[in-house]
């Protein structure tokens, strides 16, 4: 058993998103119909199949506004999906790319500066384990190395 576990958008959020909720610039989510890959769904924290309908909505993965509460696009199922569980293995989403920004906050929900690195998908547990060790770190955003994208969430197990 690792010592961390990957944690999806809440799905109290989700359901909100589902249910017709505005997201973090207050517009309505747009829905699509997905016509490939490289749709990684932020709740079920694997790829939206080609043919399905998701949305794509602003999301701030912070409990408030601040300087550092980091708003961008994500995708989301367009109808309800299983939120991620797992904790012993990466999260399916991050199997799609050579490598990520790892980035540790503090329990202010501020970027704990000099945490943030690209580092390799297989480097990923070992990475944020090694940050979670560390007293000032309340846990770890997963995003993209190429768009900074939220991907998901890394907290202590």
């Amino acid at each position: 058993m690792s010592d961390i576990r990957f944690t999806a958008m809440p799905t109290e959020t989700a359901e909100q998103y589902w249910d017709g909720a505005p997201d973090a610039y207050g517009l309505t989510p747009e829905r699509k119909i997905a016509a490939g890959s490289g749709l990684p769904c932020r709740h079920c924290l694997a790829e939206i199949g080609e043919g399905e309908h998701y949305l794509v909505l602003a999301y701030r993965p912070f409990p408030s506004l601040q300087p550092y509460a980091e708003t961008g696009p994500i995708f989301l199922h367009a109808e309800p999906c299983p939120r991620y569980a797992a904790t012993e293995v990466p999260a399916p989403i991050l199997e799609t790319s050579p490598d990520y920004i790892l980035r540790g906050y503090g329990h202010d929900d501020r970027i704990v500066y000099g945490t943030g690195a690209v580092t390799l998908t297989e480097n990923i547990e070992t990475r944020a384990a090694h940050l979670l060790a560390r007293d000032d770190i309340a846990y770890v955003h997963v995003r993209s190395a190429r768009n900074n994208c939220y991907q998901c969430r890394i907290d202590r197990a």
